[in-house]
């Protein structure tokens, strides 16, 4: 059976519109999770709702909805869909134009949320396309979640222990419908607070001790951009001073470590507070440095059956998959710290994290296509 003949264009585009309407930018998704939750019970999943807002000051949390097997000769384990609830900002007021070629975009003044929309009504419509055609299935896990543009804020707090799936997928990536990332980096922001001494800076410069000097300094031992094949170090925000009479006392300076290797991005992180500790040493100031784990790097073996499965289902649809390492972090990092195996698949979004991001309805529905064929996959 050719399961992409059964994805309702119509209908997808519809659902794609209506949640794009939606306000949903992290930590306010409110309205966006309860329309999903109603979504998924119509479709037949019993759904939990845990309470990881509460951590954020919300009333919501991550949604994990449940469809048994059905139709199979023998019961397979469960496989795992899993998509983010909000976006990025600019995101009040988003509205998705069609254009006459079949592209979707915002107006330009806000993101369009293909990120992670085109997910969401991917794994919304396969549901539904099962549902009304009686289609043999697995068992069937879907997780949205809530914060993930935030570092993955409402995988923090959700308990994995309540997945029944050891396996599954994220849809969560730019590129052709077909593409899949088994490789993604640890990302690993930093604060440096560099302290000098303030001075007049037209009668006594030579009695302070310049901050942003010390930051001038050290940022230009450091080896910003791509540091080797698999790292990269940024410096992206720098703020100090307070009149420019003044020697200032003080500059905070921003950055990431990405790293496919999590020992390299931690070694390189170590780097960059040396070197941030030797220029204040030798400026006569002082530093304080802290930092986070954003996510941690992961590598799934393409040689395993979530690959597989994936190859196998985008030559069903005549599709070429193509196996990728990314540089960005997804709900799959976290999901990939325990006992379980995912790729994170390319979803129909396109120049995300900007105004000009776009989607198309050939892609939407190829998307569409290829959940539904590794739902029903008897692999």
């Amino acid at each position: 059976m050719d399961l992409k003949k059964l994805i309702n264009t119509d209908r997808l585009v519809a659902l794609f519109c209506d949640l794009v309407a939606i306000d949903s930018p992290s930590y306010h998704e409110e309205e966006m999770c309860a329309v999903l939750k109603k979504h998924l019970e119509t479709l037949g999943l019993s759904v939990t709702q845990d309470d990881a807002g509460r951590h954020y000051d919300a009333a919501y949390g991550n949604l994990l909805g449940f469809l048994p097997g059905a139709g199979g000769e023998k019961e397979l384990p469960p496989l795992l869909f899993c998509c983010h609830m909000d976006t990025v900002v600019p995101a009040i007021g988003k509205k998705a134009l069609v254009r006459e070629d079949g592209t979707i975009t915002s107006d330009g003044s806000t993101v369009l949320g293909a990120d992670d929309v085109s997910g969401i009504v991917s794994v919304l419509e396969a549901l539904q396309v099962i549902r009304e055609n009686g289609l043999p299935h697995r068992p069937l896990e879907i997780l949205f979640t809530m914060s993930e543009e935030v570092y993955s804020r409402g995988m923090l707090y959700f308990d994995e222990t309540s997945l029944r799936s050891r396996e599954g997928y994220t849809l969560d990536l730019t590129g052709p419908v077909g593409t899949a990332a088994y490789a993604a980096p640890s990302i690993v922001p930093f604060t440096v607070v560099c302290k000098g001494r303030a001075a007049h800076a037209g009668f006594a410069p030579e009695s302070g001790v310049h901050a942003i000097a010390i930051a001038s300094a050290a940022i230009g031992r450091l080896p910003l951009g791509h540091v080797n094949d698999c790292t990269t170090l940024n410096i992206g925000c720098i703020e100090g001073g307070k009149a420019t009479n003044i020697v200032p006392e003080s500059c905070t300076v921003t950055g990431e470590v990405r790293s496919l290797s999590h020992e390299t991005a931690m070694a390189q992180l170590a780097f960059t507070r040396r070197v941030f500790e030797e220029e204040a040493a030798r400026f006569g100031g002082e530093i304080e440095f802290s930092h986070f784990i954003g996510c941690k790097a992961y590598a799934t073996d393409p040689a395993r059956p979530v690959v597989r499965r994936f190859e196998n289902a985008c030559t069903q649809l005549g599709l070429t998959p193509s196996l990728v390492k990314t540089f960005g972090g997804s709900d799959n990092n976290c999901l990939a710290q325990g006992n379980f195996q995912g790729i994170v698949l390319a979803n129909a979004m396109n120049r995300c994290h900007s105004c000009e991001e776009y989607t198309s309805i050939d892609e939407l529905v190829r998307s569409a296509a290829l959940t539904l064929t590794l739902m029903c996959s008897g692999e």
